[in-house]
């Protein structure tokens, strides 16, 4: 997989070098626009996996450069984090509700804008691969069969009973194999952002699964102080 692409919207020319100098210190290939108005031309030309809006730009401002790429049906629809010098809740809300997918006010980190680019790209990327599976999104891997439509995990042609939360550490795990899932990322796909569950509980669940999957359950494997992978064939 070749390099993500940034679009940085940025007029001050002192944030804009230091922003797209991390980011292409930290492997991005950037593009770099002085207004809303550029960025649309870019978008309309080329592929972009992310977009970084500044709010308060010449011309077209963020929060209508925000609206505009969300109403386009001819370009492919990247995430957007939205730069503000603004911090009022009003500013917040208004940009999210046009599209933004997160916000960084000024005066920011360039590590945790790079963390948030990340991040982003990271739910994205995990998308992907459930769209593109065949037969219906069926996983098949270590002797196991798992059914996300029907909800049915087979191990070795055995009809394995787990509970919705067990079944959705599994597709998680199962869906990128060797890609390692921290303890927040499975919380986040089992109950959404705002659900509270601890990384303790998700130590217990992973021990439920285990045991259900018998020898199959030792290709889960825990990457300390990090989280859990399933193991690639091999």
């Amino acid at each position: 997989m070749g390099k993500a692409s940034i679009l940085l919207v940025e007029d001050d020319a002192d944030i804009q070098q230091l922003v797209s100098y991390n980011l292409i210190k930290s492997g991005f290939n950037v593009t770099c626009a002085d207004s809303g108005e550029e960025a649309l031309q870019i978008l309309e030309q080329e592929p972009v996996d992310l977009v970084l809006l500044d709010l308060m730009l010449p011309g077209k401002d963020g929060m209508e450069v925000c609206t505009i790429i969300r109403v386009k049906t001819d370009i492919i629809q990247p995430p957007i984090i939205m730069l503000t010098a603004k911090s009022e809740e009003d500013d917040i809300v208004t940009g999210l509700s046009c599209g933004a997918d997160d916000y960084v006010t000024k005066p920011f980190s360039p590590r945790v804008l790079i963390a948030k680019v990340q991040a982003m790209l990271r739910r994205k990327q995990e998308k992907i691969p459930r769209q593109q599976r065949p037969d219906k999104e069926t996983i098949r891997i270590h002797s196991m069969v798992i059914h996300p439509g029907r909800h049915e995990v087979l191990v070795e042609g055995k009809q394995i009973h787990l509970t919705g939360t067990e079944f959705t550490i599994l597709e998680q795990l199962a869906g990128r194999p060797g890609w390692v899932y921290s303890r927040q990322q499975i919380i986040d796909k089992i109950r959404g952002y705002d659900y509270i569950i601890t990384p303790r509980a998700i130590d217990v669940q992973i021990f439920g699964l285990r045991k259900k999957l018998g020898d199959k359950g030792n290709f889960i494997e825990t990457v300390r102080g990090i989280g859990y992978r399933l193991r690639e064939e091999g």
